[in-house]
């Protein structure tokens, strides 16, 4: 069996659009993706690190 007679430059035509927003796609999750990635790995301690809960009085202790 053989295929219908195409048109390669029409299909290429049609095919542009879908091509070009997978591409944007894969852009902006390898972006999100680092920013994510440096977010979780930056160092800083996360805010309220600082403080302790007694487990046994339920106060609050500042730790250093």
């Amino acid at each position: 069996m053989s295929a219908p007679t195409t048109n390669v430059e029409r299909q290429a035509a049609r095919h542009r659009a879908p091509i070009w927003g997978m591409l944007i796609a894969l852009i902006f999750g390898g972006i999100m993706g680092a920013a994510i990635t440096l977010t979780a790995t930056s160092g800083d301690d996360p805010e309220g690190a600082d403080t302790m809960i007694d487990g046994r009085t339920g106060e609050e202790t500042v730790t250093e």
